[in-house]
């Protein structure tokens, strides 16, 4: 992405999974941020180790660097929020928190809740996804009402070097991570049965999956680019009598349509049942 630049202040994330490191090796990568700006902290004390070694930042087991730092990540499991709340306060001596942002991207906390927790902080919730590690993602923000117009731009350059950024409304949260966040689970399970079908039909596993990948990325690519509706291009490709409109109607007597649909609504309860 031409146009970056680098980010000051220290960054402390607490949690350092998958999806927090989906996001901090491309702000690494591409230079917004150092890694001596960096401070993360897990459980494990093992793990925090080879974390280090691998990316070169400062990730340990304590809460107070990350506390500390100008601006934190929550990247935590949103069921450990509690635990890591009782923790900080049972810090002794407590730690001298900054006072810049808290981003969260917790399933299911709600802004009113962060802010609760961090009344010195503006809050921000982010829901990315899982592509941001290759800087194609898609991330929904929800900001709170006390964030300064500076304050604004430093989430949204934060988040636009890992892909596509949408505004949400809090209210709509929830069915943004559903489909942007939990999605790609989704269309990963399609790729496979699609792939699975391949071999059926006499396909090498290895081309199989090759030509599902290459299929579903030209599809989207091509939706994109010509900003079609999804129903445009199914009704492109089936032709009166032909392969793809006997596939389709499979599909439609099998309920898969009402089947993803229902996949997303699952995901949507489930967020809100985490917060």
């Amino acid at each position: 992405m031409a146009g970056i630049h680098s980010m000051s202040g220290q960054w402390g994330i607490l949690g350092y999974g998958q999806m927090a490191q989906s996001m901090a090796r491309p702000w690494l990568e591409s230079g917004f941020l150092q890694p001596e700006q960096i401070a993360a902290c897990v459980r494990d004390h093992g793990r925090a180790a080879a974390l280090r070694r691998r990316d070169r930042v400062a990730v340990g087991v304590d809460l107070r660097p990350v506390l500390m730092a100008d601006h934190v990540v929550l990247a935590c499991k949103p069921q450990q929020l509690e635990t890591v709340l009782e923790t900080r306060a049972a810090l002794d001596p407590p730690a001298q928190e900054g006072q810049g942002l808290v981003i969260s991207i917790l399933a299911g906390v709600s802004l009113g809740r962060l802010q609760a927790a961090f009344p010195r902080r503006p809050c921000v919730r982010a829901v990315p996804n899982i592509a941001c590690r290759i800087r194609t993602g898609l991330t929904g923000l929800a900001m709170a009402g006390n964030l300064s117009l500076e304050q604004r731009q430093l989430v949204i350059a934060l988040f636009a070097v890992l892909g596509q950024v949408e505004y949400v409304s809090e209210a709509q949260m929830d069915g943004f991570l559903a489909l942007a966040a939990s999605g790609p689970a989704m269309v990963a399970v399609m790729m496979e049965a699609l792939a699975d079908g391949g071999v059926a039909a006499g396909l090498s596993r290895a081309q199989a999956n090759s030509i599902a990948q290459a299929m579903v990325a030209g599809s989207a690519a091509l939706l994109q680019k010509e900003q079609l509706p999804p129903s445009a291009l199914k009704d492109a490709v089936c032709s009166p009598g032909g392969t793809s409109i006997a596939a389709v109607a499979e599909l439609e007597r099998r309920g898969f349509r009402a089947a993803l649909m229902d996949a997303v609504l699952a995901a949507q309860r489930r967020s809100r049942e985490l917060g």
